[in-house]
């Protein structure tokens, strides 16, 4: 029997594998988010290393709306054990747990892709050091909890164990040609996938998720839920496609672009190449649209100008051209950033989240224009995003 190519792994995963619980849907939606969010990796051709706790982060939003302390919706059978009814998600008391402190703390009206938006501050260390250490340690706890259940999916996914994926092992364990998310440590649990595999999410990412969300929205609706509530298909989809707006405003990032524009001088607006020499004059936009995914990471955050951004730009991505001309000042706006202490260090912190190998010291500015413009053509590429 000739072996199952890529795609087809995929589709047999979603379609035809046994589910007691929504785990192998959710595993193979998290790997696809990362797969667009790290497109360059694709294009090596080799073995890719994903640290559990980066699919657990993922896994602690998609089940986010889920895990409502008084009103849960139940993700798999509910068995008796000894008496004692165990939970669907080995992990939903502690993603429970931290979504009451969460709500307690924030004090804004509960939405289901809350999770995104706590995942995205948790990513970025000067947001995360914002956040009381209480908070920390809850997220820290569901995410751990996460990685221990996700070992599941991956032994169980195709026909018998460890058929689609070997067992997880440290980074420091694994051959040398296998690559690496940016940002994982030698001491990290990866999960290594097949190069042809990542390839296949990195090609089919958009069909991928649509399949992914399909599945998960009918097997939802199959879960026996608490006496008298009724989950529909669309109730879940719903939920499962929620996108954070930006709920809480980026007031630090704007005040230190204020003060560098009174220290040091205006920016230029990467796509009108006007002068923006006043805090009104500018919006700082994210140019990867929010819309899409939240990053919040420094160089996804430029001055732009206003009246374009908000009448022309929008939730739109440039076409490539316009990004080609931009990249110069992009690389001036992260010159400029450099200028600043708390920028300079940011810039820096947030570009190794998400680049490999960028070039240092006078170069830097430059080779992270040049990755970012890459970066948001081949995500707007891969997603058929509106372009201007």
């Amino acid at each position: 029997m000739l072996p199952l190519s890529g795609d087809q792994v995929i589709a047999t995963i979603l379609k035809h594998d046994d589910k007691k619980t929504s785990y192998k849907i959710a595993l193979l939606r998290a790997l696809n988010d990362l797969a667009l969010l790290y497109p360059g990796l694709a294009q090596a051709g080799q073995p890719v290393a994903v640290p559990l706790t980066r699919l657990a982060e993922l896994w602690t939003a998609y089940y986010w709306p889920f895990a409502d302390e008084h009103q849960p919706i139940y993700q798999g059978a509910r068995n008796i054990v000894r008496g004692q009814i165990r939970n669907d998600m080995s992990f939903r008391p502690a993603l429970t747990e931290l979504r009451r402190q969460w709500q307690a703390r924030v004090q804004l009206p509960a939405q289901p892709a809350d999770g995104f938006f706590l995942l995205t501050e948790m990513r970025t260390p000067r947001r995360r050091a914002t956040y009381v250490p209480e908070l920390q340690q809850a997220y820290a706890r569901a995410v751990a909890a996460a990685a221990t259940a996700i070992q599941k999916p991956i032994k169980h996914a195709g026909p018998g164990h460890w058929s689609v994926f070997d067992k997880p092992a440290r980074l420091r364990q694994l051959p040398a040609q296998v690559q690496a998310l940016p940002g994982t440590n030698p001491q990290d649990a990866c999960l290594v996938v097949p190069a042809t595999l990542w390839e296949a999410f990195h090609r089919l990412s958009l069909y991928v998720e649509a399949l992914c969300l399909h599945e998960w929205s009918l097997f939802t609706e199959t879960v026996t839920q608490a006496t008298g509530q009724l989950v529909t298909r669309g109730h879940v989809y719903t939920l499962l496609t929620t996108r954070p707006d930006n709920r809480l405003p980026l007031k630090w990032e704007r005040n230190q672009v204020n003060i560098l524009l009174h220290e040091k001088g205006p920016f230029t607006c990467p796509w009108t190449q006007n002068t923006l020499s006043r805090p009104e004059h500018y919006d700082l936009d994210h140019l990867l649209p929010l819309s899409l995914y939240p990053v919040n990471e420094l160089w996804n955050l430029l001055p732009v100008d206003r009246q374009f951004n908000q009448r022309i730009k929008r939730d739109r991505v440039p076409d490539h051209a316009r990004l080609l001309a931009a990249e110069p000042l992009l690389a001036l706006a992260y010159t400029a950033y450099q200028q600043s202490a708390g920028l300079g260090t940011a810039i820096h912190q947030d570009a190794a989240l998400r680049f490999h190998g960028l070039l240092p010291g006078p170069a830097f500015a430059a080779d992270l224009a040049h990755h970012a413009t890459r970066f948001i053509h081949d995500v707007a590429e891969a997603r058929y995003i509106p372009r201007f």
